[in-house]
């Protein structure tokens, strides 16, 4: 089964014939029940990250769980629709981007499973090659970028912008970490396919993030970001053959993933 989690805007991808699974974790609740139904060939399970309605601003998520639940309904490969901030005039509104890099900023965030057990995880490239190469075949879409992920929930000063423009950082997200991390340990492979909502605070003299402005703009792209991930999906072969994103290859494990 593929996995598909929806940010910001993105609080579904099937019609009612889709059947909803919900699963307990050891983590709590998921942030919505899963939606599974059919992409092409694929068996798909639909997660939204914020919640149906939005109910979780990106530092309360419950990541653990929903990544978990995913692994426990079947999931193995996972697309992940995001809203970003470009940190580049090269890259406007309703820009596609599918990054390769990610830089963590965020703090206080439970992101490991593995609170016991000296276990570590490969995560010099944190996203899953064979997923990029489906996500980025489609037509107008950027291959490669670093995403730094803040906190939130505010957005960046123009100083803080300005500094991770500086550093060489093309995109800013709320989510992305620790999201990917959690998929590596699960050993899950993840890619994320992210739409430019705003050029950030530091780029554009005179403007600022608006949250408005942000729902606004994916609201105005969200029928194509769904077509993009759709076709994403029919590139992906029916069987995995990922060995990249196998993390405990003859390490014994403190626990049976899911």
């Amino acid at each position: 089964m593929l996995g598909v989690i929806g940010g910001s805007g993105f609080y579904s991808f099937f019609g009612p014939a889709a059947r909803t699974v919900t699963v307990d974790t050891p983590y709590g609740a998921p942030s919505a029940p899963l939606t599974v139904g059919t992409v092409g060939a694929h068996e798909v399970a639909f997660l939204p990250r914020h919640g149906a309605d939005h109910e979780f601003s990106a530092h309360t998520v419950p990541y653990r769980a929903n990544m978990w639940a995913l692994r426990a309904a079947g999931v193995r490969r996972i697309f992940a629709p995001c809203a970003v901030g470009s940190l580049t005039a090269r890259w406007g509104p309703g820009t596609v981007v599918v990054p390769d890099q990610l830089v963590d900023r965020t703090r206080g965030r439970a992101d490991t499973y593995f609170d016991s057990g000296g276990i570590h995880v490969e995560f010099a490239d944190p996203y899953c090659p064979t997923l990029r190469a489906a996500a980025t075949a489609g037509p107008d879409v950027v291959d490669g970028a670093t995403m730094v992920v803040i906190e939130g929930p505010r957005f960046s000063t123009r100083a803080e912008s300005r500094w991770f423009a500086d550093a060489g950082f093309s995109l800013i997200n709320m989510t992305g970490y620790p999201e990917a991390v959690l998929a590596r340990e699960l050993e899950m492979c993840y890619a994320p396919i992210a739409l430019v909502t705003d050029l950030d605070a530091g780029i554009e003299v005179g403007a600022g993030v608006r949250t408005v402005d942000v729902f606004a703009e994916f609201a105005k792209n969200i029928g194509a970001l769904k077509t993009l991930v759709r076709a994403a999906i029919d590139r992906v072969a029916a069987q995995r053959s990922c060995t990249h994103c196998v993390a405990h290859d003859g390490v014994e494990l403190p626990f049976a993933l899911p």
